[in-house]
């Protein structure tokens, strides 16, 4: 059904981008088809590393966002590939296809006899993908033989896996580097693969070079030489170009889209699937996922397991995707939210963020107090102390915007809704290092009061700032036991006016968990126990002030 709805298109205008002349896309409902190479292209990334484990629990996740194929690894090039392989065959796939990645036979050897062939099959996946070479000085420089064997290497190796019941998609590597050198040869080895039974001619820029307006004008050459084939495309990021090159070819009739998600892969990455998945199907009309609102979890998934950081400012996706600072900004969101918003955060499973900071106006202190159930009226005095008040702390180094712990106790307090729940009267700290080989000893006394009722602890502790947690804890449990369920999730420092050596400011960031809710709160001193302390102090005085 897909080549036929590609044979009946026809080119209804024509559009220039750079003066090269391409066929924009007709039909906003033709299909598009996703193929995830996370688990193999992906893993080629430096930095990311998956397990067999990981890499199951990677496919099955993907499977329930409805992606259309799965690439699950190379099972000729390591044991790790094999055993996945093995492992998924239990799994029950409700929607996408498996697929196991090799490439053609050998030069001057029999397809049948090929190993990595051979492993290909006893893969027992119903998609096999290869690659091939399209650019001919790789044909004669790397692979070290003629054109005509090439192309034989090809033809063969689809046709063979083709008779033995699988779905063959070709990926035509360095295609486009392959076709800027010589058309005529590039074209010939995406025949092959078309002739050896292809379902699918993925047209790759391997080494990530090519700009958008040569990827549209090169995909409708190959359209109009291949009528009827189903064109995909594979793009690397090396130009941050990966998916606006997909997009470009997509517009041009390209119906399989590869890519990996959050754009990991080799050098600077592959084409972000968290970001043409919502392109095609929001900005687009493809429908190419069931369940869009799931890509943000996704997306976190994947650095999760993967044990990587998020991109906080990825489009779509990132925790200040959908993040409003300024002043103007908030207001106008306040009002009418896509007036700053090009999409609803919730299509993507995101959400919309105020932060609070000396570019701030009285709107995003409103939000923030709706937000606490505190509703301030808009012009009322005490917005304006807040906002006065948070510009002078920011001035000294203080920064709200991961700090909503200690910025909802500001507002408290400002607002008259701040009740102390304990006097913080004073602390000590040592560090003992001893000469006989004993482990050095961190301690920490801390005295509070509550309700005019003294208690005084010492702690030991892995370091200074964890003998603090501790005695803190210590000195509080008895007046309220309910604090031994907090705890300290993340600890951060950051040095402030650099140049000042020791005496410069530091800014201790601390984010403390209760269940599923986490906190952060800020310190700011040129003492880093100091600044660790006052950190320390609020993330239990918030606890407190809302179990209260």
């Amino acid at each position: 059904m897909r080549a036929g709805l590609l044979g009946m298109r026809f080119l209804s205008c024509v559009r220039c981008i750079r003066g090269i002349v391409y066929a924009p896309r007709e039909s906003p409902m033709k299909p598009v088809h996703i193929y995830d190479t996370t688990l193999r292209d992906g893993t080629q990334g430096e930095g990311f590393q998956l397990s067999v484990l990981d890499k199951l629990r990677i496919a099955k996740r993907l499977d329930e966002f409805g992606v259309d194929y799965i690439e699950g690894g190379w099972p000729g090039s390591n044991p790790k590939d094999v055993e996945f392989f093995q492992a998924a065959k239990s799994i029950d796939f409700k929607h996408a296809k498996l697929a196991a990645f090799g490439s053609t036979r050998r030069a001057n050897t029999s397809v049948e006899e090929d190993p990595q062939v051979k492993l290909l099959l006893e893969a027992e996946t119903p998609v096999v993908t290869i690659f091939g070479k399209s650019w001919e000085m790789q044909v004669t420089e790397i692979l070290r033989t003629t054109v005509e064997e090439n192309q034989a290497m090809i033809s063969e190796t689809v046709a063979h896996l083709v008779r033995n019941g699988r779905e063959v998609i070709y990926d035509a590597e360095h295609f486009f580097d392959g076709y800027k050198d010589s058309p005529k040869h590039a074209l010939a080895t995406l025949k092959a693969a078309s002739e050896g039974g292809a379902a699918c001619l993925v047209l790759c820029d391997t080494n990530g070079g090519t700009l958008p307006s040569e990827i549209a004008t090169i995909c409708s050459a190959v359209r109009a030489h291949l009528p009827g084939s189903v064109i995909g495309i594979h793009t690397h990021n090396d130009c941050e170009l990966g998916v606006a090159n997909a997009i470009a070819a997509v517009d041009v009739g390209a119906t399989h889209v590869q890519g990996t998600i959050n754009g990991y892969g080799e050098r600077t990455g592959n084409c972000n699937l968290t970001s043409v998945i919502p392109i095609l199907q929001l900005k687009m009309g493809l429908e190419v996922v069931p369940r869009l609102e799931g890509l943000r979890d996704l997306s976190w998934f994947v650095d999760d397991v993967s044990n990587n950081p998020h991109f906080a400012r990825a489009p779509f996706i990132g925790r200040t995707a959908f993040a409003h600072k300024g002043g103007m900004h908030v207001n106008a969101v306040q009002k009418l939210a896509r007036s700053y918003e090009h999409i609803t955060p919730a299509s993507v499973g995101n959400e919309q963020t105020i932060l609070v900071s000396e570019l701030s106006g009285q709107s995003n202190i409103l939000l923030i107090a709706e937000q606490m159930g505190i509703p301030i009226e808009k012009g009322a005095p005490e917005a304006a102390r807040i906002l006065s008040r948070i510009k002078e702390l920011e001035h000294e180094g203080y920064s709200f915007e991961a700090a909503g712990g200690s910025l909802e106790l500001l507002i408290r307090r400002e607002l008259g809704k701040y009740i102390k729940p304990f006097e913080a009267n004073e602390y000590h700290t040592s560090f003992r290092q001893y000469r006989d080989g004993h482990k050095p000893v961190c301690e920490a006394t801390v005295k509070v009061s509550v309700n005019e009722s003294a208690e005084l602890t010492v702690a030991e502790g892995h370091g200074v700032v964890n003998a603090l947690d501790l005695a803190l804890r210590k000195a509080l449990l008895s007046f309220y036991p309910e604090i031994e369920e907090v705890s300290l999730v993340d600890y951060k420092v950051r040095i402030l006016d650099g140049h000042d050596a020791t005496a410069a400011k530091t800014r201790v960031l601390i984010v403390s968990a209760h269940g599923g809710d986490t906190w952060g709160t800020i310190g700011v001193s040129e003492n880093i126990i100091e600044a660790s302390w006052l950190a320390l102090v609020d993330g239990i005085d918030l606890f407190l002030q809302r179990r209260r």
